[in-house]
């Protein structure tokens, strides 16, 4: 019986893929690192007695682990032309991925400027964004020595099969975990299902960054053509 030769050539299609878009535009920096002094200050001010308290009951010393929160930034003046650009831009992101928007309009739903304690140890751990489409941040201050983002494969059925790598410093198909480089004036935008973190600051140099949410709405429901 002969024996039918297999292929030696197989055809890779890579399919079900999730992008992460990254530039770099710092002309927002300086304005709003301004503007967003007084938020965090204000955060710092709202939180300073539960920090108090911490340290008098635990003996610990300033305010190390803490990650000071503003309130909103959707439609603050000067934060405007940011919000602005976000929401184009993750419209386009969308179609860019291949969805079709005719019948939807892009909304920012959340975005707030965030700062990491003086003494260190700010972080989040692995989180998504419920009921978005995309996510991101704008940095406007980091480097080498702060926190970092960092992304997971969002496919639990991968995470819970993989194998080890033969080299973790290349990006390849099995790579499950990724990190960036949060210089001021760096944007990134990710679908908001992508799981992500902020890894342990060691309080070395200042960390903050906006982050936001967008999604995208049928114009039925907003009774809107």
């Amino acid at each position: 019986m002969k024996i039918k030769n297999f292929p030696k050539q197989l055809n890779r299609e890579n399919l079900f893929p999730t992008p992460i878009w990254i530039a770099d535009e710092p002309s927002f920096v300086n304005e709003l690192n301004k503007a967003s002094d007084t938020f965090i200050n204000e955060a710092k001010k709202r939180d300073k007695k539960d920090i108090e308290k911490r340290n008098k009951e635990y003996k610990t010393k300033g305010d190390m682990g803490s990650v000071y929160l503003s309130s909103t930034l959707i439609n603050h003046k000067d934060f405007k032309n940011l919000q602005n650009y976000i929401i184009a831009t993750s419209h386009n992101l969308l179609q860019e991925m291949g969805f079709d928007l005719t019948d939807f309009k892009t909304f920012m739903t959340e975005m707030w400027v965030q700062e990491f304690a003086k003494n260190g140890g700010g972080h989040h751990t692995l989180h998504t964004h419920w009921n978005g489409h995309i996510s991101g941040f704008y940095f406007l201050k980091g480097s080498e020595k702060t926190s970092r983002p960092l992304f997971e494969d969002p496919r639990p059925g991968n995470l819970m099969n993989l194998l080890p790598l033969k080299d973790k410093e290349n990006v390849v198909y099995a790579t499950h975990q990724i990190n960036y480089l949060p210089k001021p004036g760096r944007f990134i935008f990710f679908p908001s299902y992508l799981p992500h973190l902020y890894t342990v600051d060691l309080g070395l140099e200042p960390f903050r960054f906006i982050h936001f949410n967008c999604q995208a709405i049928p114009k039925g429901v907003l009774n809107v053509v």
